[in-house]
C-alpha cells in the first residue's frame, strides 16, 4: 500500500489490521458482507462455488483490495476467500474505507484501476468459458498472461503458479498441471524456476488458432 504514508499505514494497521493463519477463512459465499479488505503479506484465494465444486476465480497478493461489495448496502458475499499463507489484512468498515479514500487520491485511483482489471478478468473468464477444450484454455491464458508483460512477439516468461493458472481458465488444478505438461511434451512451453517460458509466442498463437479450428469442425 505505497499509496499512504508508513506512519498512516502503521496507524491503520494498529486500528484495523488482522492476520489470518495459512487456511484460513477470511469471508465465505453467502456471509454478511460488511468490510472492505486490503490484502497488505501474503496471498488470498478467492473461490467460487458452481453446483457441488468450488472454482479459484482470482488469487490475491499484497496491494490489492477485495470484498468490495461491503461497500453496497445489504449485500452479502458472492465468493469465499481464503488465505494461502499466513496474510495481514486491514479490514475497513465501509464509512472509514471512504473516508480513506476521500483523503487519498492515490487509493482511490488504486481501487478504480483493480476494478478495471477485475472487470478485464471477468471478460476474460467469459471467453474461457466458451472455449470447449481444455488445452485451448489454457492457451488462451498463456497467451493473454503474456500480453500483460508487453510481449505480443517473440519470447516471454510468466510467473504463474498451478493455482493462478486454473483461476484463469476456468479449469481444476489437476487438469492445469496435465495439460501443461502436453504442452511441455509439445515443445511449447518450458518450465524455468517456477517461470512459464514461451520461447515463441508466434507458435503458441498458431496452435491457439488450430485447435479453434479442430473444435469448428467437431462442431
Amino acid at each position: 500500500m505505497s499509496e499512504i504514508s508508513p506512519a498512516e499505514r502503521d496507524r491503520l494497521l494498529e486500528h484495523f489490521g488482522r492476520r489470518y493463519n495459512n487456511g484460513e477463512v477470511i469471508f465465505r459465499e453467502g456471509d454478511p458482507s460488511r468490510e472492505v479488505f486490503m490484502l497488505q503479506e501474503g496471498r488470498v484465494r478467492v473461490m467460487k462455488r458452481v453446483r457441488t465444486v468450488e472454482r479459484s476465480i482470482q488469487i490475491l497478493k499484497p496491494g490489492d483490495l477485495f470484498g468490495e461489495s461491503a461497500l453496497l448496502s445489504g449485500v452479502q458475499r458472492a465468493s469465499t476467500a481464503i488465505a494461502l499463507s499466513d496474510v495481514v489484512v486491514l479490514a475497513l468498515d465501509p464509512d472509514t474505507f471512504n473516508t480513506l479514500l476521500q483523503g487519498s487520491g492515490a487509493v482511490a485511483t488504486r481501487l478504480v484501476q483493480q476494478l478495471v482489471r477485475r472487470l478485464r478478468d471477468a471478460e476474460d473468464q467469459i471467453e474461457n468459458m466458451l472455449l470447449k477444450d481444455h488445452q485451448s484454455k489454457v492457451v488462451n491464458a498463456l497467451l493473454r498472461l503474456a500480453s500483460e508483460t508487453g510481449r505480443v512477439t517473440g519470447s516471454a516468461q510468466v510467473a504463474v503458479s498451478p493455482l493462478e493458472l486454473s483461476a484463469r481458465s476456468g479449469l481444476d488444478v489437476d487438469t492445469v498441471k496435465r495439460t501443461v505438461l502436453q504442452l511441455r511434451e509439445g515443445q511449447y512451453i518450458r518450465i524455468v524456476e517456477e517461470k512459464v517460458a514461451i520461447d515463441d509466442l508466434d507458435a503458441l498463437r498458431r496452435l491457439f488458432t488450430l485447435l479453434g479450428m479442430k473444435e469448428q469442425v467437431r462442431g
